[in-house]
């Protein structure tokens, strides 16, 4: 018979960095929509120059985040793999409204199921990319010629513009479901703490597959729902 133990799954930094990421998310979220005239809040220009601060915040902690990831081989929670993948497709559509156990197992050096994988991979790699570089361009496509546009034109800068704000839509679609997947956990509440605390309770016989390096995908038939 299995049972619980509570384990420190998410160290002080990974969660100063979630919250913050998550923070500046919305800020430049709700700002964005502001420049775009969706709404007036705090104005256009304290918009922009609020937008424009919690950019270089953004990148900043991506920097930092790049470093401990690199450092502390948590890199490799995002290699993709295969094993499960389409029983975890299912139980996001089927199974977790049939209360059906988890096909993943979550461990400590194995925190992320398949699709979670492929999912953060793809944020990382790609989207947070394009928008901090469609970013970057966008605020300093007069430099460094001044008032000049000679390198990149007005119309190139709509098109950056509207790569810019498509992302931004990829980015707040993840966080809406990001948030909903919150409620999956053991309670509706367990995820949330656990990214509070950092700790969570693990199935014991699951925390025994630890030795396996970290990337190893996962075994079968786990009971532990995560986001």
């Amino acid at each position: 018979m299995s049972t619980n133990n509570r384990v420190y799954v998410y160290k002080g930094f990974e969660r100063f960095w979630h919250w913050n990421q998550a923070l500046l998310i919305f800020v430049l979220a709700f700002t964005g929509f502001e420049i775009h005239s969706s709404y007036d809040f705090f104005g256009f220009e304290t918009a922009v120059k609020i937008h424009n601060y919690a950019a270089w915040g953004f990148i900043i902690l991506i920097v930092f985040a790049i470093f401990w990831h690199v450092t502390t081989g948590e890199w490799k929670q995002y290699i993709p793999t295969t094993k499960n993948l389409k029983a975890q497709a299912e139980f996001y559509l089927f199974g977790i409204f049939r209360n059906a156990p988890h096909p993943t197992k979550k461990t400590l050096i194995s925190k992320l199921n398949p699709l979670q994988r492929l999912v953060y991979l793809g944020l990382k790699v790609l989207f947070i990319p394009i928008m901090v570089i469609s970013g970057l361009l966008f605020m300093f496509y007069r430099y460094p010629q001044g008032d000049s546009i000679a390198i990149i034109n007005i119309d190139n800068l709509e098109i950056i513009a509207l790569i810019h704000t498509a992302g931004a839509f990829v980015l707040l679609a993840f966080v809406l479901v990001h948030l909903y997947l919150i409620t999956t956990g053991h309670t509706i509440t367990s995820n949330l703490k656990a990214m509070i605390t950092g700790w969570e309770e693990l199935d014991e016989e699951d925390q025994k597959d630890q030795d396996q390096p970290i990337g190893k995908p996962e075994n079968e038939h786990d009971e532990n729902p995560k986001i």
